[in-house]
């Protein structure tokens, strides 16, 4: 697969992206994992790699708050977001470990502000079953935050069910789609990262199922690669307004 400034090869995506632009995405990163190799994920690297694959906007969370520091961490991410031309919309990273914490760290961030909380489940070693979990989710949802979560959708979905919040699913896998659609079915405010969600049908049988309005673009910029969700949501099957709205009009309304 070519990139836009290299070596041509037989198959271009930016041919088959056209013009598409993402307004927001939804699942963005800032700092480093310490246990992986990849890219330190400095903020300039991050609007970097945003500005190469026309994604014009970030919600982006700080892994020193979910790994290290959480209150530092997101200090950090809030003065990212400071003033009207920033291109980061702030999301609040919360500690699962400690879930006293966990939710007085939910009560200052939307004291501050801040339009969504995301969970780390996986980089920190909570499994769904764990109290934390549904504890700090309703602690976000009597405050009206958006939840975004990592998270096997499969297991993830209970903790969150029944408490009225609205929910992105960042890890929304497509051989786990259907597991997600039938949960969904139930639960108005859940939603979904088309992430990975790159199967030839994966984005119409959703759209066709509980609505374009669910579903957000989401990359995971930048250790995961922008370009395959980019494309996918480029050669779907969907109306002009719905790939509009999963691009980024999703992800403004419920982070406005």
């Amino acid at each position: 697969m070519a990139i836009r400034d290299g070596a041509a090869t037989p198959f271009d995506a930016w041919n088959l992206i056209g013009e598409l632009e993402v307004a927001l995405d939804v699942d963005v990163l800032v700092g480093a994992y310490p246990d992986r190799d990849g890219p330190p994920g400095t903020p300039d690297a991050v609007l970097g790699t945003l500005a190469a694959h026309r994604i014009r906007a970030g919600a982006v969370a700080s892994l020193r708050a979910a790994l290290f520091d959480t209150r530092s961490g997101n200090d950090e991410t809030l003065a990212l977001a400071s003033g009207g031309a920033s291109p980061f919309v702030p999301v609040g990273a919360v500690d699962l470990r400690d879930a006293l914490g966990a939710a007085r760290e939910v009560e200052r961030l939307a004291a501050s502000g801040v339009r969504a909380i995301r969970l780390f489940p996986d980089e920190q070693g909570v499994e769904a079953g764990f109290p934390s979990v549904r504890h700090v989710a309703r602690r976000a949802a009597q405050h009206g935050l958006t939840i975004l979560t990592g998270g096997d959708v499969r297991r993830f979905w209970q903790p969150l069910a029944g408490l009225e919040a609205t929910v992105v699913f960042l890890d929304t896998h497509f051989y786990h789609l259907g597991d997600f659609l039938v949960a969904a079915a139930d639960e108005p405010g859940f939603h979904t990262s088309t992430r990975l969600l790159n199967s030839p049908d994966a984005l119409e049988t959703a759209a066709a199922e509980i609505g374009a309005g669910r579903l957000l673009y989401g990359s995971r910029a930048p250790h995961c690669e922008p370009l395959v969700p980019l494309l996918r949501l480029a050669t779907s099957g969907l109306k002009a307004d719905e790939v509009a709205a999963v691009a980024g009009g999703n992800a403004r309304r419920l982070l406005s």
